[in-house]
């Protein structure tokens, strides 16, 4: 049976807890844990992970703005399907036959409603 891990590989990591362990936080204020061979050895992990949580970040603004603007949008459509729904029952009243005739009478037009219904003229050609 092959051996997976050596103890040399068990003691690189102890000593690297070892280290990590001295940081204090004066170290982390003065940026003096960068050079620690724990964060050398692990930088294109955390770098990933800083780009990684910028997009998420961006990501989450952008979803914000697009559901306030989804909110507005939605508000607007309502008020116009209810204007809409307003200016269509106003034009059923207004057109009207009845309400047609009183506006005819109001501004003095002569015009009298038709008694019989409309005839169709055939002309020959």
């Amino acid at each position: 049976m092959k051996k997976i891990f050596q103890v040399k590989d068990f003691d690189n990591y102890n000593e690297e807890i070892r280290e990590l362990k001295g940081v204090t936080f004066k170290d982390v204020i003065n940026g003096n844990f960068v050079t620690k061979k724990i964060f050398t050895k692990q930088f294109r992990y955390i770098l990933f992970l800083v780009v990684l949580s910028f997009f998420y970040i961006s990501n989450h603004y952008k979803v914000e703005n697009l559901q306030k603007e989804l909110y507005y949008l939605n508000k607007e459509v309502k008020e116009l399907r209810y204007e809409a729904l307003t200016t269509s029952s106003e034009l059923m009243s207004m057109s009207k036959p009845s309400e047609v005739l009183k506006k005819i009478n109001k501004q003095g037009i002569e015009l009298e409603e038709l008694s019989e219904p409309p005839r169709i003229l055939n002309v020959p050609k």
